[in-house]
């Protein structure tokens, strides 16, 4: 789930299970496939593959997996083509959501989105109704408390590109244009600072806040429910949860 900040309070669970560890290599995978089909197995000559594989590492995805994937893209391990779609729509209390999605039956795609939608208090928009309220940024997510200093991650990540950074509670957030994803990554990693999280995601201008519990579970629901569905990889929404709020709800 990726929400507008504050990584701690809104993971809520997604790693709660290694049956949710296991659906987050599934996509992973299949990013990793698409990225070798379309540009080739180099990372140095393909960056979108390049972002994948430090994805695939910031989750812990196994060395197997990895190649199996790369394997599969290049036609090594047989030949399925997906396409990717976003639909965008609307969730309780007028928040904003995009889905990201990697498919090879677009009418099994939207219709399962659409149902998921219609069951949790959502409706499915058109194209572009809620897109121009996001923008793609590089995010990383320390979560070593002797590295989620903001000061230290300044000194680190700024003349890589880095834009914002947030840290408090043992958790630092790190911002950046989706161009300078690779240098950011490059910067963390020649410092031997490990993400818990890295990837390009959509980050809202503006966020909606949830203040009614009820109403937080919900949008919680849907977005729960959107990320199980097979064929999608992402999602992206503007509700901002209150860290008391989000404790009420998981209590």
């Amino acid at each position: 789930m990726s929400g507008h900040s504050k990584w701690a309070n809104i993971k809520h669970k997604k790693e709660a299970s290694d049956k949710k560890k296991g659906k987050i290599f599934s996509k992973l995978a299949k990013e990793i496939m698409v990225c070798v089909k379309q540009s080739g197995k180099d990372p140095n000559s393909n960056p979108r593959l390049r972002m994948a594989l430090i994805e695939a590492r910031s989750a812990n995805m196994p060395r197997d997996n990895i190649d199996r994937a790369i394997k599969k893209g290049s036609g090594e391990l047989g030949n399925i083509t997906y396409e990717e779609i976003v639909y965008e729509g609307y969730g309780p209390q007028g928040t904003a959501l995009i889905v990201e999605c990697l498919t090879d039956n677009k009418n099994r795609t939207i219709g399962d989105v659409r149902v998921c939608f219609d069951r949790n208090n959502g409706n499915l928009a058109a194209s572009g109704a809620v897109g121009w309220m996001f923008q793609r940024k590089a995010h990383f997510v320390i979560t070593d408390e002797k590295n989620a200093d903001e000061e230290k991650l300044m000194d680190i990540v700024l003349d890589a590109g880095a834009d914002d950074i947030s840290a408090g509670e043992g958790v630092a957030e790190i911002w950046g244009p989706p161009e300078s994803f690779a240098d950011i990554a490059k910067a963390l990693e020649d410092a031997g600072i490990a993400t818990a999280e890295a990837g390009i995601i959509r980050r809202p201008d503006n966020t909606v806040e949830i203040t009614d519990a009820n109403v937080a579970a919900q949008v919680l629901r849907l977005v729960d429910r959107l990320e199980e569905l097979e064929d999608v990889q992402a999602v992206h929404h503007n509700a901002n949860i209150p860290g008391e709020v989000m404790e009420s709800i998981e209590e």
